[in-house]
Formats: C-alpha cells, structure tokens, sequence
C-alpha cells in the first residue's frame, strides 16, 4: 500500500488534499467509524444494493477489536441512522443496541475479521450485477483501467450450499478471500473488505460496476484484454486503500449532504 507521502508528495502544499483522519482518543475515532457506516449503508441503499433483508456493512470496533458495528436485521439501509448500528461480540451476541444481528452477517463476517487483523471493515450485498457474473462462477478480468484494482486481487468461493448461517462456512470464505481485498461468492454476490469503511465501501461500489462492464462487454464481442504487465503496474497505481478511500470522498460527501438525518 502506498503511503501518505508517496501519494501527497507532487502536490502544492497551499492547496486542501483530504487523507484519513487520525484520532486523539478511541472515543473519537469509534464515532468516525459509525458515521462512515450509516452513510456507507445509506450509499448502497441509494445504489441500488438491498434485496430484502440481504446485505451488511460491518466496521470493526477501535476498541473491542473483536467485536463489529453493523446494520441491524430487519432496517433499510436508506434509513439507518449512527444511532440505529448495533455493536456485537465474537459470540454473536449484541452487547449495544436495540435490534437484532443478521445472522449471515455474523456468520461471514466475524470470520473474515477474526482471520484478517488488518481489515477495518467488510462489505456484502445481493447487489445486480455481482449476483449476475457470481452466477457464471467467473472472476473479473483486466479489461477496464478500474478493474484493475482487482487485478490479482480477488478470489472465488467456488461453491454454494444456502443462506450463510454457519460458522464453518464463514471460515471458508475468508479462505477464499485470503488476503484480497474482494471475494467473488458464486450463487451468491460480492464481499469486499478495506482498512477503512470508505475503501471497503467504495471497493464493493467499483466492482459491482466492473461486473456490469463485463457482463455487458462480452455480450456484446470479442474483449481485448490488458496486458498482464500494464494491469500489474495499473494495480499498483490505483489498487492501494488509500486510492479507495480519495475515490469514495465524492460520495460521501453527496450522501451526507443530501441526508444529514443519518447522523442522528
């Protein structure tokens, strides 16, 4: 991942280029975490990305770091609120908050971030388009500048034996994910994970639209691909954390202009 200096060092030090924040206190920094979550999951509400009760966004906690924030069972993700989250355990248990965990979103993803230390936060849902080429049981190609990102940088779970409840089946897809920053689920969908919410949110965001671009560009013809070198090196370029956190700024910032209550 490239560093802070690697990325600000052409960059006139009069003009504003945003960064993740730092934090004084674990306090400070759990209420930041909160925050991006409810406009994460007010994002993917707006996009498109529910389907019933399906999908959760998790951030883990600054403090308790084997316990997760994330959606309740049950809410749309175009109303939850900071004060809607729920805090739980590595037991499944919601130690705060008034509703429900999905059990899914336990099952997956205390398992993802039990096997991956360095993951902030992890992102599924039935999103289209992922549903779509997970169907195929297919990985993405390098076939667009942004899907490049991804450019071995995601694995398949080649399998599917129902609705996610076991945590035996949570390991295999953090297997299955490795240490990728996104996992093709077949049958199934995306998962995306990030040092931050913003680039694990932003990471589902632009594969879900990579999906669309090869689903819609193989149907239509022959694709040229990108050369493994220049996918390689576009990686490299555009692949890192920090990348994905500058690129989800616009959005978030559209978001919680255009829905303040979220921070309620």
């Amino acid at each position: 991942m490239a560093n802070n200096e690697d990325l600000t060092k052409n960059i006139p030090t009069d003009l504003i280029f945003r960064l993740p924040p730092s934090f004084a206190t674990v306090e400070e920094e759990r209420k930041h975490r909160k925050e991006r979550l409810a406009a994460a999951l007010r994002l993917f509400g707006k996009l498109g990305f529910e389907e019933g009760v399906a999908g959760h966004i998790t951030a883990r906690d600054p403090e308790h770091t084997d316990h997760f924030w994330v959606n309740p069972f049950g809410l749309s993700f175009k109303h939850i609120r900071v004060s809607d989250l729920i805090l739980v355990n590595h037991q499944g248990q919601v130690v705060e908050g008034r509703y429900p965990v999905n059990e899914a979103a336990f099952a997956i993803h205390s398992q993802v971030h039990q096997a991956r230390p360095d993951v902030v936060a992890a992102a599924h849902s039935h999103s289209t388009y992922g549903r779509a080429l997970s169907a195929l049981g297919q990985k993405l190609e390098p076939i667009t500048q942004d899907v490049c990102a991804f450019y071995e940088d995601h694995g398949l779970f080649d399998d599917y034996t129902g609705v996610v409840t076991d945590l035996e089946e949570g390991k295999r897809i953090a297997a299955a994910l490795g240490d990728n920053k996104a996992v093709i689920l077949r049958n199934h969908g995306l998962l995306t994970v990030g040092s931050t919410v913003d680039a694990a949110a932003w990471w589902f965001i632009t594969m879900e639209r990579s999906c669309q671009v090869q689903l819609v560009a193989k149907a239509a013809g022959t694709v040229v691909p990108i050369e493994p070198a220049n996918a390689a090196l576009t990686h490299k370029q555009i692949g890192n954390d920090i990348a994905g956190w500058v690129n989800y700024q616009p959005l978030h910032d559209q978001i919680t202009r255009e829905q303040p209550d979220l921070f309620e």
